[in-house]
């Protein structure tokens, strides 16, 4: 394929080194769905993995060559040069590197004399000697090769002169980039820039960045690089890797675009970077970092009071930038902090008009601070709110059904056996209900007697799923009688929603937002 513009590398390693994450084992056909989602959202370059060395990876190289059909990105396979002492057409690991059909080879190479001299065991010539074959023979065979240099940094402070001879040789044997790898990602943004400036005068030739986060600064290091000279920037999505991982593509590359006006993927793809960056954690069965610069679901979530009153009046006196540059969506929390601003805020991003309605607002103020001094929280339960909005706003809303009585039963059977039923008495339309339920706990108990009861009248609520309940204990109380809080995700195939549950009692906090969730998916229908 031909290249699009060159003068900017975007590189994913996502399935290499961001699969050293601990937690993470992607399989084949993840990695080929990983790699779609990174083409489609721009980047140059995906490092598909080391073929010879893992046979997952050669498969992937494999399948990749008639199954992939990359329109922005150059798949890469990632290797070492020859060994020590062996001829480079006679080492099967470089003939792997040939074999996968990669149109684009990154060599790791040894350059921190220490590493070469201890690890390696080798001469700091036969080093420098076995990435120049290597480098040739490949550019030799018509493939693009880049030169990882691990260590580099660590390297560079102990000795500052052989990592340049190293790369000098690199760029003289065809290598397109030297990268400049902080492998135990222990600098600081102001030694990369000191470095990178001096490398690239000393050498002349073009560098890049890769960078790990052991000091949380993987991202500021790279932004430092680049601003010192580097056109080729590495890192994984998410910031997946080992340790503490890498520099997070979907924050490096928002950053490059917004902050320093660059342009490194193509138009209209950046906002692409939340909904890839939640698809690609959903594939490595992470869940998504919510307070992720960018692509977290908080990342222009306002809490206080005092934002709120100046959103209202411009949305960019709070936020950096407009969040639907990137896929994200401004928010207002509804907490203890809110004031009539975050109200009205809420209420409108809800498709509430309260602007005329101050008694409404002033109502559900005292109402929500009443609440969460007792324990509740609305802002991660937009549906409970969304429910005591109405309230205010119809002097007390009509309810699809009134609750009689409700009751659970664990029983321990002879066998072992620990069985949950629950029973549920409720009037609606003008019916008297009385349905019971068995589950794996008294919780899934009720939620299946209440939908059992529920469905006879309204059949749509048979597509509604609970799929997520996280209980915590409060603080202020102790041991078996504390105060808990119940939050419950129901999803009905379109769309999900959030509520909440506050009680001594922890499955009456749970029927709580439990019944909540119900009249919630109700009145959306």
């Amino acid at each position: 394929m031909d290249r699009p513009d060159d003068s900017f590398h975007v590189y994913d390693t996502t399935l290499r080194d961001g699969a050293q994450r601990e937690g993470i084992s992607y399989s084949v056909e993840d990695k080929l769905t990983v790699a779609r989602l990174l083409d489609g959202y721009g980047v140059g370059f995906i490092e598909g993995g080391w073929p010879g060395a893992l046979p997952k990876d050669t498969e992937f190289f494999a399948r990749a060559a008639t199954e992939l059909n990359l329109v922005n990105a150059e798949l890469v396979a990632f290797g070492a040069t020859r060994k020590a002492g062996v001829a480079v057409a006679d080492d099967a690991q470089v003939q792997a590197l040939v074999d996968s059909g990669a149109p684009v080879i990154t060599l790791v190479a040894k350059s921190d004399v220490r590493h070469v001299t201890e690890a390696l065991r080798t001469t700091l010539d036969e080093n420098i000697a076995m990435v120049t074959d290597t480098v040739a023979h490949l550019v030799g065979l018509g493939r693009r090769v880049f030169v990882d240099c691990e260590h580099f940094f660590d390297g560079y402070l102990h000795d500052p002169d052989y990592g340049v001879r190293l790369l000098k040789a690199a760029f003289e044997a065809g290598a397109s980039v030297g990268v400049l790898c902080d492998t135990n990602g222990g600098m600081l943004p102001s030694g990369i820039s000191r470095i990178v400036t001096d490398v690239a005068e000393r050498t002349g030739g073009r560098l890049g960045i890769h960078c790990q986060d052991d000091t949380g600064c993987a991202v500021a290091n790279s932004i430092a690089a680049v601003e010192a000279g580097v056109t080729h920037v590495q890192g994984t999505a998410n910031g997946y890797g080992e340790r503490t991982g890498n520099a997070d593509l979907f924050v490096v590359i928002p950053d490059l675009e917004l902050k320093l006006g660059m342009k490194v993927i193509p138009d209209g793809k950046l906002r692409e970077t939340v909904r890839v960056a939640h698809a690609i954690a959903e594939i490595a069965n992470l869940a998504p970092n919510t307070h992720q610069p960018y692509a977290g679901v908080s990342s222009f979530a306002h809490k206080a009071g005092l934002h709120a009153s100046a959103l209202k009046v411009n949305s960019d006196l709070y936020n950096h930038i407009d969040a639907t540059e990137v896929g994200n969506d401004m928010r207002v929390l509804v907490t203890e902090m809110a004031g009539r601003a975050s109200i009205e805020l809420k209420g409108r991003e809800l498709g509430y008009d309260l602007a005329e309605n101050p008694e409404v607002v002033s109502r559900v103020v005292e109402r929500i601070k009443a609440l969460e001094a007792q324990g509740w929280t609305f802002e991660a339960a937009d549906a409970s709110f969304e429910l005591i909005l109405q309230d205010e706003l119809q002097g007390g809303r009509a309810r699809p059904f009134e609750v009689e009585s409700w009751r659970t039963i664990v029983e321990q059977r002879p066998d072992g056996e620990v069985v949950s039923e629950a029973t549920v008495k409720l009037h609606a339309r003008g019916e008297r209900i009385i349905a019971t339920g068995e589950g794996n706990g008294p919780v899934n108990a009720l939620d299946t007697a209440l939908r059992g009861a529920l469905v006879q009248i309204y059949p749509a609520l048979a597509n509604l799923q609970l799929v997520d309940y996280k209980v915590r204990i409060l603080e202020g109380a102790q041991g078996t009688g504390a105060v808990t809080r119940v939050l419950i995700e129901t999803r009905d195939g379109e769309r999900k929603w959030n509520t909440v549950g506050v009680h001594e009692n922890v499955i009456a906090a749970s029927w709580s937002a439990l019944r909540d969730s119900l009249e919630y998916g109700l009145l959306e229908r």
